[in-house]
Order: structure tokens, then sequence, then C-alpha cells
């Protein structure tokens, strides 16, 4: 009895201490959403953007839930965006100051960032930005400033664009770990690295071509706002002239070195804030908290907004993942509202899964059938990415746009050469000519092989039905266009992949156009789980993130970026229309 006792006291107290720590943080949360809804804005005040958490296209954030933000690890754009084009027409803020940005997002990303502070200055407010150290791609973005300025001790980084892929044959055949291939494509490309240790010439070929593609779309748009001419921006990188302060000075990559008091001093003077006092500021993170408050659109009809971002992977997916799960759920809630009257998927998916993107195509049909649909692709809209985006009425990327990969393969892990040399063998029974397929230990039959074979193909061939149907071309146009290439969102719409070129803003727009819609508001689904309910959900796999961060502590990042992507091959199941390379630009 004494037993008991104590044990029900004790499930007893810790519930009771549960329920404190609880009621103790949700008081907490509190206090902390009263204080930021005391964010003041001054006069002649500056948006300072210190952007150095990962940018995604979207977070999901509920505005009514009062742990919001919690335990984000990362940033969205689209709020982002909006409260830069608040802060546009606010009086209050006099300029933006870009300070110190380590930018963790996409090429894309970058340039709809850059697109917004352009359109902010037109409303006759200065960009200003400053850097200890600008990064390539943060010196892309810095770019679009009235004035730029770097410490005496720092640095910038301008030599161009370049791309790697690492090779695994020699590593498969000294562990005797294999990744058996099937695939449709003559650039279908990821699955490359399996097979050779070289980049082959249709490979390269590709590569230097997108890369190509986006560096003339960044020093395009850095040429206009430097007043400095393409080839010399070519010149510069190729000589490494902006490899130190003074040498981005002489270059005019910079319009001076400068310590930041000394730059703090150039805000003053842009407000007219007398150098004695202090200058007003407002960090992004909390003008974000104003901004979302505000509107930009407004209207009793609705444009739905579905983001797809991440991999494309079967299931219920999540904010990391497509899965037809949410998506199909935000499509059908969109579709069934009397009062969404167009609908814009947002895509920003290098692929993956062919099925779960045909089940996401077939959605996109049925929404199409009721009310307008237009794409807008992020970053990378690529193989599956590009699945899903075909159907739509209207498809728009940006000119930095990774997209197309239109092609199809499938892998599959093999380690009869380990089992042999560590002396296992394996033995099967089945009761059927065929019900023994395949084995992990065994090498793989030509019969198994001809059968994947044959599902690759007939994907690949609906897979280009689907481009046919959508893009209003031949299967033979189609097929042309495809076999795995890769291209950037200009040569997209060089070759009638893509309608137009424009962002989300833009997209939304086409989408108010085909629904005859002058005012509208926006509607943005999927609703993720917030931070908080993922941090409390994290406790339950505690042990293997610890584990996680333990390995890449001690092997490095680079060789546990190498060990996820061996992982995630072998994770992968079905068919795969995934983008054709693992591909690191710098």
């Amino acid at each position: 009895m004494n037993f008991l006792r104590n044990l029900l006291a004790s499930i007893l107290g810790c519930i009771i201490a549960f329920g404190i720590l609880f009621m103790m943080f949700f008081i907490f949360a509190s206090l902390v959403g009263n204080a930021e809804d005391g964010v003041v804005v001054g006069e002649n005040t500056v948006l300072e953007l210190q952007l150095q958490q990962p940018i995604k296209d979207y977070v999901g954030n509920d505005e009514l839930d009062p742990f919001s933000g919690f335990f984000e690890e990362s940033q969205g754009l689209d709020e982002i965006l909006h409260a830069i084009e608040i802060a546009k027409d606010d009086d209050r803020i006099k300029g933006i100051s870009i300070n110190n940005n380590f930018l963790i997002a996409g090429l894309s990303q970058a340039q709809a960032l850059r697109k917004a502070l352009k359109d902010f200055k037109e409303n006759e407010k200065f960009v200003y930005a400053f850097g200890d150290y600008f990064t390539q791609k943060d010196y892309y973005v810095a770019s679009v400033a009235d004035e730029i300025y770097v410490n005496p001790v720092g640095g910038l980084d301008f030599k161009g664009l370049s791309a790697e892929v690492l090779f695994y044959k020699d590593l498969q055949e000294k562990t005797g770990v294999k990744i058996e291939v099937i695939r449709h494509g003559k650039y279908k490309s990821a699955v490359e690295p399996y097979l050779s240790n070289e980049m082959s010439e249709a490979n390269r070929t590709q590569i230097g071509e997108l890369i190509g593609s986006l560096w003339d779309s960044m020093i395009g748009e850095i040429s206009e706002e430097r007043n400095i001419s393409e080839q010399d921006l070519n010149i510069i990188a190729d000589t490494l002239g902006g490899r130190s302060p003074a040498y981005a000075n002489i270059s005019g990559l910079v319009d001076g070195v400068l310590n930041y008091d000394e730059y703090e001093e150039r805000l003053k003077d842009a407000t007219g804030t007398d150098l004695e006092e202090d200058q007003n500021y407002v960090a992004l993170q909390d003008y974000i908290k104003i901004a979302n408050k505000k509107k930009i659109h407004s209207g009793a009809d609705k444009i739905a907004v579905v983001f797809a971002q991440g991999e494309i992977l079967y299931g219920e997916g999540s904010q990391d993942i497509i899965g037809q799960g949410i998506i199909n759920e935000a499509l059908t809630t969109a579709r069934e509202d009397e009062n969404v009257k167009a609908v814009v998927l947002r895509v920003n998916s290098p692929g993956g899964s062919a099925l779960t993107s045909d089940i996401i195509w077939r959605q996109m049909e049925l929404t199409k059938a009721v009310k307008p649909v237009v794409v807008s692709m992020g970053d990378v809209a690529a193989s599956g990415g590009y699945y899903i985006a075909v159907g739509a009425d209207k498809i728009f990327a940006e000119p930095t746009t990774v997209t197309g990969s239109i092609g199809v393969f499938g892998t599959v892990p093999n380690m009869s050469e380990l089992a042999g040399n560590i002396g296992i063998n394996a033995e099967q029974v089945g009761t059927n000519k065929n019900a023994v397929d395949y084995s992990l230990f065994e090498p793989m039959s030509d019969e198994f092989r001809a059968v994947v074979q044959e599902g690759i193909e007939e994907t690949y061939s609906t897979f280009l039905d689907r481009v046919s149907e959508g893009r209003k071309i031949s299967v033979a146009a189609a097929d042309s266009l495809a076999q795995g290439r890769v291209w950037s969102g200009s040569d997209a719409t060089r070759l009638g992949l893509v309608d137009e070129l424009g962002g989300l803003k833009d997209a939304i727009a086409g989408a108010a156009s085909l629904a005859g819609l002058e005012s509208y508001g926006i509607k943005k689904y999927p609703k993720y789980k917030s931070g908080f309910e993922r941090f409390m959900e994290s406790f339950a796999s505690a042990s293997v993130q610890s584990k996680e961060v333990f390995i890449e502590k001690e092997i490095g990042t680079e060789a546990y970026a190498i060990l996820k992507q061996i992982k995630s091959v072998m994770q992968q199941k079905g068919v795969q229309v995934r983008m054709p390379f693992v591909l690191n630009i710098k």
C-alpha cells in the first residue's frame, strides 16, 4: 500500500509540476507578447535589416497564436517582403539600413528581396548598406543600395559563380555498398555520381550554362545600380578586384571604407538627425509584428496562396516536406471556398516522389477546372517541382529560378559485395517465380532491372504527357526540352516552359487578372505547427537530434553533408522525379 501511495503521489506531483511550468510559460509568453505589441516607431526611424537566420518562403505563423514565433529557426520571406512594402508608405520610416547581413537564402529569394528594396526606394526613401564582410550573395542584395560601405579591415567576395558535384564510384567499390541506377534522360545526372568518377560532358554543359545564366542575371542587375558595365564587372571578378576594402572602393563596388560609427553618421545625415542625438532604429523582426497587422490587399473576394516547399515525399508533409496530405488539403479547401476566386501555388522544390507529384498534379487539375490556378516558382521548381506546376493556367518564375529537369530515375541500394566480403550469405524462398524480386544482399537480376526500367519509361512518358498538355506543345517538343535538362528561369521562359518572369507578387496579380478581380484579400495555406509545438514534439526525438549534432561536430559540416546525401539516396522509395544533381553553387 505504501508503494502505491508513493507512486500515486509521485505521479500527481509530476502533473502539478508540469501544470505550474506550463502556466508560468504561458504567463511569460503573454508578457512577451504584450511587450511586442508595445514596439514604438519614432520619427526619422531607420528600418534595420540584419538577416542572419535561414530564410524560407513561408513559415506559416498564425497571428492569433500566442506562441507564434517562439522557437522558430527561420524567417518567412513573405513576412520580410510584406514588412518592406508596409515600410515604404510609413512616413516614420525614412530609410533602410542593411547591416551585416549573413544571408542564408536561395538566389531567387535574394532576388525577390532585392526587388522589394528597389521598390522601397521609389518612394523617395534611401537604402544604405554596411558590412564587415560581404559574401557574394550579400553583395548582390546590397548592390541595390544608394550607398555601400565596408569595414576598413573587412572584405568583399566577388569572383563569379562556381558549382561542385561530388562523385562516389570509388567509395562504392571500396566499401562494397553500391547504388544500382535505372534512369531515363540524357541529362538525368542525379545518379551520375554513383556511376562515374568524373562529370560527363552533358552534365558539364548544362551546369555551365545554368550558372552562366544565373551569373548574367546577377551582374545585369548590379551593373544597372552601380553604373559599372557587365564587362567591367566580369573583369573585377576575374582579377578579384574586390578582395580588399581598398580594391573594392577603387573598383566601384562600394562607395567608401568606413567604421560602423562613421557609417552611422551617414545615416544620421540622411535622416536629418543631429550628430549628438541617437539615431532611431527599428529592427526588422520588431517591425514585422507591426506590419503583419496591416494589409495591403483587402476585399471580400480572396486569392489563396498555397506554399509547397521542400522535397516531395509520400505522406502528410510538413514545413520542410511537400506531402500530398497537407498540399491536397490546402488545394481542396481553397477550391471549395466560394470566397476564393483564384489559387496561386508557390513552388520551391527539387522534386522527389513521382507518385506524390502526380497525386498533387491531379488536385491542381481539379482546382483549375473550378477557378484560375497560377504558379509562382521560387529558388527551385525542378523535376517533381515542375511536374506539380506544369498544369497551371500561368507560370511565373524568377530569372534565377532553377527549373525543368523533366526526367525520371530510380536508385536501389545493394550490399552484395559487402556481404560477401564480411561473410554474409542470404538465401531466399518464394512461392512464385517473381516473389523474390530483389534482395539487398544479392546482385540485381536482369529481370528485376527490366521491370524497374519499364516503370521508369512509363513514368517518363506520363511526365511528357503532363508537360505536353499543360504547356500546349507536342510530346516531341516536350521531349526535346526534357531528358532531365535543367534551365534557369530566364531560359525556361525563352523556351516556353514558363510564361513570364516575375515573383510571387506578380503571380498574385496575374491570378487576380485571370479571375477579373480589382480588389481582393489574400489567404495563405497551409498552417503548420508552430515552433513551440515542434519544440515540444522534439523531446521525443531529442536523443536522435543530439546524435546528429554530435556526428556533425565530430566529422565536420562538409563530411556530414556528404553523409546526409548518401542517406537521402538510401531512403528514396519508388520512382523519382528529382533535381538532376546535388548542386552546391558558391
